[in-house]
């Protein structure tokens, strides 16, 4: 084989990697689907669309979607990674009530000086955030939002959809979009696992629902 057709045919395998990165979990439908929080970001430059089903309705999914943040229940990821950057995330293994209200304008913390927030705040359907991450001391090169929705399934349970979206506000961060979309699919399948691993947990089916 020729080193152009090797080069073609590591262009299309790297191409293929970043779609399932960008869209893990996620049916067509999904992929396609208007969520809450699109539009408040016209014509983002990077999206990501990620899900995954949950044997529980969305009711019993969502107090763990509102207690979301650090200083909170954390992101239910890989908190040592997290806190090699300094976020200081302890996800939490059980429903607390006084982290169950969470209203629009509310900040949800990513780390002890940086926050999202809170758009779309629709129980239990919709949480969707907003914001960007600063670079030192200057204020975020992007705008992005993160939106968590729950679907009910005809069969019973819930899908989880998570959709990421990021415009850039100068050219040059556009460099960062796919170091931040490895990083983002890195972190957000575990999260994903976590949040499911948790809501069908029976050791937390029997706590009784607030919010």
């Amino acid at each position: 084989m020729t080193p152009a057709r090797w080069g073609g045919w590591g262009a299309i395998a790297a191409l293929f990697g970043r779609s399932k990165r960008l869209h893990w979990g996620a049916t067509a439908d999904e992929l396609d689907a208007v969520l809450p929080g699109d539009g408040l970001i016209p014509l983002p430059h990077l999206q990501s669309t990620r899900a995954i089903s949950i044997q529980r309705p969305p009711e019993d999914v969502w107090p763990w979607l509102v207690q979301l943040g650090q200083g909170r229940a954390g992101f239910y990821s890989y908190d040592s990674l997290e806190n090699r950057l300094g976020m200081n995330i302890h996800s939490a293994d059980r429903i607390v009530p006084a982290w169950q209200v969470v209203r629009v304008g509310d900040d949800v913390h990513l780390a002890p000086e940086v926050a999202l927030t809170v758009a779309v705040a629709d129980a239990p359907h919709a949480l969707v955030l907003r914001g960007g991450v600063p670079i030192g001391s200057g204020p975020s090169p992007f705008d992005s939002t993160w939106a968590f929705v729950l679907q009910s399934r005809p069969e019973g349970g819930s899908r989880l959809v998570v959709r990421e979206q990021y415009r850039s506000r100068f050219a040059w961060t556009r460099l960062m979009f796919e170091p931040v979309a490895v990083i983002s699919f890195i972190m957000s399948q575990r999260m994903l696992r976590g949040i499911r691993q948790r809501a069908q947990s029976p050791s937390t089916r029997a706590q009784p629902r607030t919010g």
